[in-house]
């Protein structure tokens, strides 16, 4: 599989915002408080590195398979930490980056949203739709995060 200059400048860009969600992920573990919350984003992490290096394959003239996840949001059922009525510090902070890390995987599954049309290649399509569906889990799982927790 050959990519066309817009498809190959396509897939860097969403590998530029799979990189920093990478980075937003390594950096928010080490600074959440919640040892669950600590546990989503590293599990996250590795989710969206994965991500990465699927993108990665396609640069080089291969489209990896997926596995088209759609229930890891909907399965998804974290334990409280903080009770609802409860407005430490800490939870202000884990909520703060829940949210933030919400509204990036918004973005992030918009961008898919947008890009998956640029690609002639079904199999590529196939893929960033996948991927995009995993980026709207991982909004779901933090959403329910934070609803377990009393902060939404």
């Amino acid at each position: 599989m050959v990519l066309t200059e817009k498809e190959t400048a396509a897939i860097k860009d969403l590998q530029t915002q799979e990189q920093t969600c990478i980075e937003k992920y390594g950096r928010y573990s080490k600074e959440a408080k919640d040892p669950v919350l600590v546990n989503l984003f590293s599990d996250l992490q590795k989710e969206e590195k994965e991500h990465y290096d699927s993108l990665g394959q396609v640069l080089s003239g291969t489209v990896p398979s997926c596995n088209c996840n759609d229930s890891k949001g909907k399965e998804y059922q974290p334990k409280a930490t903080y009770g609802a009525n409860i407005n430490s510090e800490d939870k202000k902070l884990d909520c703060f980056l829940a949210t933030d890390c919400i509204g990036t995987e918004k973005l992030v599954s918009s961008e898919y949203n947008s890009d998956v049309f640029v690609f002639g290649d079904p199999g590529v399509r196939k893929l960033l739709a996948d991927i995009q569906v995993e980026e709207q889990n991982h909004a779901e799982m933090l959403y329910k995060y934070k609803t377990v927790n009393g902060m939404s």
